[in-house]
C-alpha cells in the first residue's frame, strides 16, 4: 500500500504542529560562507552538463550544511486531482521510501506549496497519520518549495532534524537557495525529457534532434558561466557575508527569470534560435518592484516595439534591469510611494535604444564621486558583452539612463 492510500483531512491541526514562526525567534547558528559559496559554484558546474545528477547531490548537501539526519525532494504530479507528490533522491532512515507517494491535500508538502514559502513542522505525524502507518517519527521537518519562472509548482526540498529546536532562520536562508538550483535543475530535466519524446514520435527530424541538443547545451553552460562569474565578483564587493547573501540571491532571481521566459523560435527561413522578447522580459524583471495593490498607479511603465533577444543578450538584459531596479527601490525613486520608472525603447537605424528614467525619488544633488558595483556591471554587460553605449545623466528630479546597441549583437 501506498502512503496515499489514507484518507485526507483539512482541520484539526493540533496547536504546534506548524511552528514556521520559531525560524525569526531562533538566532542563526555559525554560517561557513565560503563553504556555501565553493559548493554553489560545484554545483553550478555539475549542472551544465548533468543537471539530473545535480539534484541527489544537493540533498546531501543540505544536510550536510543544515544538520539534517534525512530529506529529499518530493515532486507534484497534479493528475489525477488534486494530485500527490511523489519522494525522489531520499537519504538516511527514508530512503526506503523512494518513489512512494503521499496526498497533495493532506500532507506538510501540500501546505509549503499553498503558502509558497518554507515551512517547519514539529512531529507532524501527530497530524499526518499516514507517518504513523509507515512507522515514522520526526523531530522536525523544515520544507522549502520548488518554483519554476516564480509560477509553476514543482514540490519541495525538505530536511529531518535529529531534535526539536534543530532549524532557525539560518537553515531557512539556505534552504531556499539550495531549492532555486533544484527548481531550475528540475526545469532542465523535465525539458529534456520532453525534448526527448518528441525526438522518439519524430525520428525523421534527426538533424533537429541535434540542433537542440546544441542550443540547450550552449544556453546551460552560458546561463552558469555568468552565474560563477557572479559568485566569484559578488563576494569581492560585499560589505558582509549577509550583503553577499542578499546580492547573490537578487541576482540569481534575475537570471531565473530570464531564464522562464527564454523561448525557442524560427526565423523566416526556419532557422532555429534561443531568446526572449524585450517586451516580455523587462515586465518580468521589474514585476517585483511594481504596485502591489491594483488601485495604485502602476510604478514601473514600460514602452517599447518588439525586439528579439539572444540568449546571451537575454541574461545581459536581464542582469543590467535588475542592477537599476534594486538601486531605484534603495536610494532611488523606488523609496517613495509617489515614485515611478519608465522604461522605454525604440529601433534608430541600426542601434536598439533604450532609455531608464526615474521621476518622484529623492532629489539628485549631482553625480556620483565613485561609481557602484551595480552600474560597473551594467558597464560591463552593455558594453563589454554587448558592444554597446551606457550615458548617465543625473538629473535632480531622477536618474536618465540611455543605453545603445547595436541591433546585429542582440541576436548573437
Amino acid at each position: 500500500m501506498t502512503l496515499v492510500d489514507l484518507p485526507s483531512r483539512r482541520t484539526g491541526v493540533p496547536i504546534g504542529v506548524f511552528i514556521t514562526d520559531e525560524l525569526l525567534r531562533r538566532p542563526p547558528t555559525k554560517t561557513d560562507y565560503l563553504q556555501e559559496k565553493v559548493a554553489l559554484q560545484d554545483l553550478a558546474l555539475q549542472m551544465a552538463d548533468h543537471p539530473a545528477e545535480v539534484l541527489p547531490h544537493l540533498v546531501d548537501l543540505a544536510i550536510d550544511i543544515c544538520g539534517g539526519i534525512s530529506g529529499g525532494i518530493s515532486l507534484y504530479e497534479d493528475k489525477p486531482a488534486p494530485g500527490v507528490f511523489r519522494w525522489h533522491y531520499l537519504r538516511g532512515d527514508l530512503e526506503k521510501f523512494t518513489g512512494e507517494t503521499t496526498p497533495r491535500d493532506f500532507s506538510p508538502c501540500g501546505v509549503t506549496l499553498d503558502l509558497g514559502a518554507p515551512v517547519l513542522a514539529e512531529h507532524p505525524e501527530r497530524y499526518y497519520t499516514w507517518l504513523v502507518e509507515a512507522g515514522l517519527s520526526l523531530p522536525e521537518c523544515l520544507l522549502v518549495p520548488l518554483f519554476v519562472g516564480g509560477t509553476d509548482p514543482l514540490g519541495t526540498l525538505w530536511i529531518v532534524a535529529p531534535n526539536v529546536g534543530h532549524f532557525d532562520s539560518g537553515h531557512s536562508r539556505i534552504m531556499t537557495e539550495l531549492a532555486a538550483f533544484a527548481g531550475m535543475a528540475l526545469h532542465m530535466v523535465r525539458t529534456e525529457a520532453r525534448l526527448q519524446q518528441a525526438f522518439e514520435k519524430q525520428e525523421r527530424l534527426a538533424i533537429e534532434q541535434e540542433t537542440l541538443a546544441g542550443e540547450m547545451s550552449h544556453r546551460i553552460q552560458n546561463l552558469f558561466a555568468i552565474f560563477g562569474g557572479m559568485v566569484r565578483i559578488s563576494a569581492r564587493s560585499a560589505a558582509t557575508p549577509e550583503d553577499m547573501s542578499e546580492i547573490l540571491s537578487g541576482r540569481l532571481a534575475a537570471l531565473a527569470a530570464a531564464h522562464a521566459v527564454v523561448r525557442r523560435t524560427l526565423d523566416d527561413k526556419g532557422v532555429a534560435s534561443q531568446g526572449a522578447e524585450l517586451g516580455e522580459l523587462v515586465p518580468t524583471i521589474l514585476k517585483p518592484y511594481g504596485s502591489a495593490d491594483a488601485s495604485e498607479p502602476q510604478r514601473c511603465k514600460i514602452d517599447g516595439p518588439l525586439v528579439r533577444l539572444s540568449d546571451r543578450a537575454t541574461n545581459g538584459f536581464a542582469l543590467f534591469l535588475h542592477e537599476f531596479a534594486t538601486n531605484a527601490a534603495k536610494y532611488g525613486a523606488l523609496t517613495i510611494a509617489t515614485g515611478s520608472v519608465q522604461v522605454s525603447w525604440r529601433r534608430e537605424g541600426r542601434f536598439l535604444v533604450l532609455t531608464w528614467e526615474e521621476q518622484g525619488g529623492p532629489a539628485i544633488r549631482g553625480e556620483p564621486t565613485t561609481q557602484g558595483f551595480g552600474s560597473a556591471l551594467a558597464t560591463n554587460t552593455i558594453v563589454g558583452q554587448l558592444g554597446g553605449t551606457l550615458l548617465f545623466d543625473w538629473r535632480a528630479t531622477g536618474l536618465f539612463v540611455t543605453v545603445s546597441v547595436p541591433l546585429a549583437k542582440l541576436l548573437d
